[in-house]
């Protein structure tokens, strides 16, 4: 398969771009190969404004099944040079999801594990069908989730954190959906389909700048204490808002009772 197609990039639709890992044969691991090929693509849609939402999902059964085994029985060999190069190249593709402008969300077919979590963590959303299975599964192979953690513990907290990351035990979407993994269980793989047009139609009514700095926001207050710093900050971050084009378009529109411009 050509390192091309190991993730697919799809923006035919308008305002619209679907990731796709592709390696359903190898139930979609990650290798170098295919965390260049991410987070490459996630370069491509940070210089594209108009698109508004990016899907992540999995081809065939599985959405991943994290690091490839193959891959990792070549890690062993490396030095500690190499191995420090390719968790970069990992963290680097992270941030670049997480950090994306457009409301990213993660559709999870099937299966995942390990790093694969990571990539959920980090998107904005993220649904699952029922069937799906989630494992950090490190430390069952001698390792730790460390390229992954910075955006799990954010999204399910130390706690909860703490305890799959040493007991390795499998879980289901019931409990990923207690501890905030992930936001939705649907039925079926059709279900799945109609969350994520209402997801994008709700993602057509915001405004573009408004959701980056909304993102953005969460992970400057995040764990602050609330002092005059921290209000004085958030107070500033409104009244920016506010003196925006954005701003004062969608005041504006709805004083005037219509459709701001982005929701046109």
């Amino acid at each position: 398969m050509a390192e091309d197609s190991l993730v697919t990039l799809d923006a035919t639709r308008e305002g619209v771009a679907v990731l796709r890992l592709n390696r359903p044969e190898k139930h979609n691991a990650f290798n170098p190969e295919v965390i260049d090929a991410l987070s490459g693509h996630l370069d491509e849609l940070r210089g594209t404004p108009t698109v508004r939402a990016v899907i992540l999902e999995g081809a065939g059964t599985s959405f991943s099944a994290g690091a490839d085994l193959e891959w990792m029985r070549f890690a062993a060999d490396y030095s500690h040079a190499d191995n420090v190069e390719d968790a970069r190249a990992l963290a680097d593709m992270l941030h670049k999801l997480h950090s994306l402008d457009q409301t990213t969300i993660a559709l999870v077919n099937g299966a995942a594990l390990g790093g694969a979590l990571g990539l959920i963590a980090a998107c904005d959303v993220a649904i699952a069908v029922k069937w799906a299975e989630f494992r950090f599964s490190e430390v069952r192979l001698g390792l730790t989730p460390a390229v992954i953690s910075p955006y799990v513990v954010k999204a399910i907290g130390p706690r909860w954190a703490r305890m799959l990351f040493v007991t390795g035990q499998a879980f289901d979407t019931e409990l990923a959906l207690r501890m905030g993994l992930i936001h939705g269980i649907v039925p079926d793989l059709n279900a799945l389909a109609q969350e994520s047009e209402k997801l994008v139609d709700l993602v057509f009514h915001t405004a573009p700048g408004a959701v980056r700095d909304a993102k953005k926001l969460v992970d400057d207050v995040m764990w602050r204490e609330i002092n005059s710093g921290l209000r004085h900050m958030t107070a500033d971050r409104i009244a920016d808002r506010r003196a925006s084009d954005e701003g004062k378009e969608g005041l504006t529109a709805y004083l005037e009772k219509r459709k701001p411009r982005w929701a046109e």
